[in-house]
């Protein structure tokens, strides 16, 4: 039978695929950097909130990230901002 840790495990390995394999390159190093830094840290709100962009398209939640659209309300989150505020270039 599964324990908690390992539903856990399974799923911060699934979000950290998911991270690394966008399709969008800059993509793939934004949100793959940041998972591989990051994921453990995360608390369930904020994991839900990381599950929730990664259905989004590359596209769009490049040109949130790099601020040439406006961040729609419903992802304009302090999780958002942790994403935007990681040092992706330093990695």
């Amino acid at each position: 039978m599964d324990t908690e840790s390992d539903v856990h495990a399974v799923r911060l390995r699934r979000l950290k695929f998911r991270a690394w394999h966008r399709g969008m390159r800059e993509m793939d190093l934004i949100f793959g950097r940041f998972a591989d830094a990051k994921l453990p840290e995360l608390d369930e709100a904020d994991l839900a909130a990381f599950e929730s962009l990664l259905d989004e398209q590359d596209k769009d939640i490049f040109s949130w990230y790099c601020g040439e659209v406006p961040l729609p309300p419903h992802y304009d989150t302090p999780f958002f901002a942790k994403l935007r505020a990681f040092p992706v270039h330093r990695m």
